[in-house]
């Protein structure tokens, strides 16, 4: 067997490391005789496992006693409703940062809920920049403030934490999390699906500060209730012990690695190879995002002649470079440079692109 290179958007590449792991162990767990996925979640062993994957995750992110740390079912795009659910009341108003695709569907998501004041959007730049924090029309009565600080689609990215003030700051950070050090006092909420820099799909992390807990929301199944699911250690329910595990095993890979601030020197070199080689390609290859705003998560790039993009994605996945295709509502190429992608990968990439451009210029 051949393992590709893989900059698919999520879900994601995995480290090769903990594939490995849980292949060694996906009959026989921690001396149980069976795999995790057939103990109970009441079981000592996998309630001993749960509370050292959140353990590790405290340490990591520098996660103090002030929040929870919640293990969902899910995805994020569930958590675009179940937000204003939990933390606004009725006839309560939230402020909403669009720049692009995910953040304008979480605002679609959340408008049945309550009203959304969309205090700032890119979207007459299609999404090409990050509207410049000067010209945010925020309410100091909002319930919070909700921001995508990195757009999977779109390819921006803050490289700041945005200042509020004491409205509580609200983050999906499905593609960013764990790529860099955070400062998580700065935010009420952070929120991430799990397939792109934790483990596989079906799981949501949640960081959510313990105050807001006690905000009484709408009334809805106790299911959907986050103080219901940090009461109950996020076993309110049967909780996808598959992904918790393999959670899990990321978190231990990224100790054993140094830490996030090694991690964000890793994402840094990545991206900053895949954009020069881009820029340097003298108009071949381009990228559309504003210098200041560009991601170091998700690369879209265009070729100087669409018509090339089928042979290009042909010839890549014959290179063993898989999932290179931009998302549909913008086309062109798109390479994502999550924790899991190595250096080499990327260099095998640029080459490529080099060499494609020798032979199709």
């Amino acid at each position: 067997m051949s393992r590709v290179w893989n900059f698919s958007a999520g879900p994601a590449a995995m480290p090769q490391e903990v594939l490995d792991r849980a292949q060694r162990e996906m009959l026989e767990w921690n001396g149980s005789g069976s795999s995790v996925m057939e103990q109970s979640h009441r079981g000592k062993r996998f309630v001993e496992m749960a509370a050292q994957t959140e353990a590790d995750l405290r340490t990591l992110m520098g996660i103090s006693a002030d929040y929870a740390v919640l293990f969902l079912q899910g995805g994020a795009t569930q958590l675009f409703a179940q937000i204003p659910m939990n933390l606004a009341a009725e006839g309560d108003s939230a402020d909403y940062i669009d720049t692009g695709h995910w953040s304008s569907k979480a605002i679609s998501e959340a408008s049945p809920y309550l009203h959304v004041n969309v205090a700032a959007s890119a979207k007459a730049d299609d999404y090409r920049r990050i509207p410049t924090r000067d010209n945010w029309q925020l309410d100091p009565g909002a319930a919070y403030v909700h921001y995508t600080p990195n757009e999977t689609i779109h390819g921006v990215e803050f490289h700041e934490v945005p200042d509020v003030g004491t409205v509580p700051l609200v983050a999906d950070m499905s593609s960013s999390i764990l790529s860099e050090p955070l400062d998580v006092s700065r935010f009420g909420l952070i929120y991430a699906g799990a397939q792109k820099n934790i483990g596989p799909s079906g799981l949501v992390v949640m960081i959510i500060r313990r105050d807001l807990l006690e905000r009484a929301g709408r009334p809805m199944a106790k299911i959907f209730r986050f103080a219901e699911q940090a009461a109950n250690d996020s076993m309110l329910n049967t909780p996808n012990t598959w992904g918790w595990y393999l959670a899990g095993l990321t978190f231990q890979w990224l100790h054993a690695l140094g830490g996030l601030s090694v991690m964000a020197e890793r994402n840094r070199a990545k991206a900053e190879l895949l954009y020069s080689t881009i820029d340097g390609s003298s108009g071949y290859y381009r990228n559309p995002i504003d210098v200041p705003a560009r991601s170091r998560m998700n690369v879209p790039f265009t070729l100087h002649d669409s018509a090339l993009d089928a042979t290009f994605l042909k010839e890549a996945e014959t290179a063993g470079l898989l999932a290179l295709k931009g998302h549909k509502a913008v086309g062109g190429m798109r390479a994502s440079l999550y924790n899991a992608v190595p250096l080499e990968a990327v260099q095998v990439l640029t080459a490529f692109m080099r060499d494609f451009a020798k032979q199709h210029g």
